[in-house]
């Protein structure tokens, strides 16, 4: 917004933005059968909501009101393209026509966001395209936290972005509800979108704040409405994860917004019921006998959520649940977290010798965490000096601002 905006104006339109704006740009993408004449459309929106706003008040449904102003801003400009190429104007006809026809009434998914999410996630596009095309369509994370999420540049997911609309485009995949029949096919690239959502908001890549509340909102959301649509074990599995980390997300900083560890934190704070929900949907999934790592995930969160605190938490079960993931799915992720537990049942030396493997791998050589759980286990036997250049390392690694004031702490200590 310009800064010559009136300020309650400008807080309005921000507030809609923050609320409204994916599940405009999803309906956007449905009716204009285009992202980035749908994104361009998004933007005109809200510009002309800004001006006719402004003398008119705030409607009394701005989301339908920036749905409609997108839709014939669209029309509008291919009509005014039309006169270098003229197969705009009978795209810009048939956008007309079907405005005139369309009625509220869609078969299936009943969110245009979830139907959004299985377009992005066809098997006709590469997996990491899949991805990282969902994270910034659906959930408007930006280039840099989706490279983040995945370990990557954020060069190489800008072009992961655009090789996967121009498929889309070239390919004509139809934006539309996949039959029952094709659903689970998708469901492993869909269940992985939701996850790096999840953990965006639950632990965000960088800025200011630890959590996104709304992305872990809207990860949960999603959640549900497709445990609803499809209610297989690993769909259980998940939400039941996010439900359990969901429920510290209040005992996860204190009151200025500063990290604090598991070990220190107020389980009091921790939403029992969300527990309560988590546990139940991992109790249905391992009843199946069909579970997959999200069920196994969830099962090491309930064991945390079972626990009084730290010493009490069955250490010795938590180590066996993350033998049995790696066995499933090996992640050197999985073996960093697992050597923690390692530390807790046998002793900080057994924890440091299995991170010092996985990092002699390189596997996780840039990445903050591993090197954060070096120099604890370090700094837990009194390696003072090794515990000290782990600590600075993973501090030139982290972009979040909470875990680089706890890490400077943490040197702080160790003088």
């Amino acid at each position: 917004m310009h800064d010559y905006e009136p300020r309650p104006l400008r807080d309005q339109v921000d507030a809609i933005y923050r609320r409204d704006s994916r599940r405009v740009l999803a309906t956007l993408i449905r009716l204009l059968g285009d992202f980035d004449r749908a994104e361009e459309a998004l933007h005109d929106a809200f510009a002309a909501a800004v001006e006719q706003w402004r003398r008119d008040g705030v409607p009394q449904n701005p989301r339908a009101w920036l749905v409609s102003a997108g839709r014939f801003k669209a029309i509008d400009h291919l009509r005014r393209r039309a006169r270098f190429n003229a197969s705009l104007e009978q795209i810009a006809q048939q956008l007309e026509l079907d405005a005139e026809e369309e009625t509220e009434e869609y078969e299936g998914l009943e969110d245009d966001r979830l139907r959004l999410v299985f377009t992005c996630c066809h098997p006709a596009l590469a997996a990491d395209a899949q991805v990282a095309l969902t994270l910034r369509e659906v959930c408007d994370l930006r280039t840099e936290e989706i490279a983040r999420a995945f370990l990557a540049q954020p060069a190489t997911i800008a072009q992961r972005i655009v090789r996967a609309k121009q498929k889309i485009r070239d390919a004509r995949i139809p934006y539309q509800v996949p039959e029952p029949t094709e659903l689970p096919q998708r469901l492993a690239s869909v269940l992985r979108v939701m996850y790096l959502v999840f953990n965006e908001g639950y632990a965000a890549s960088s800025g200011e704040s630890l959590t996104r509340g709304d992305l872990s909102a809207e990860a949960i959301r999603l959640g549900r409405q497709l445990l609803e649509l499809l209610p297989e074990p690993e769909v259980m599995g998940l939400l039941a994860l996010m439900l359990l980390q969901e429920s510290r997300r209040a005992a996860r900083t204190d009151a200025q917004g500063e990290l604090v560890l598991l070990e220190h934190q107020d389980r009091s704070l921790w939403d029992r019921a969300l527990i309560a929900e988590g546990r139940l949907l991992i109790g249905q999934a391992m009843a199946s006998r069909r579970f997959g790592p999200y069920t196994l995930q969830a099962a090491l969160a309930a064991l945390h959520a079972e626990a009084a605190d730290l010493p009490s938490t069955d250490w010795a079960s938590m180590v066996e649940l993350y033998d049995a993931l790696l066995r499933m799915q090996p992640s050197p992720v999985v073996a960093l977290n697992r050597s923690v537990a390692l530390a807790m049942r046998d002793g900080p030396e057994a924890g440091l010798a299995a991170v010092d493997a996985i990092l002699a791998s390189g596997e996780l050589a840039d990445y903050h965490l591993a090197h954060a759980t070096r120099a604890d286990f370090c700094r837990r036997l009194g390696r003072n000096g090794e515990a000290r250049a782990a600590y600075e390392r993973a501090l030139a690694l982290t972009r979040l601002e909470p875990e680089q004031r706890f890490l400077e702490q943490r040197l702080r200590e160790l003088d």
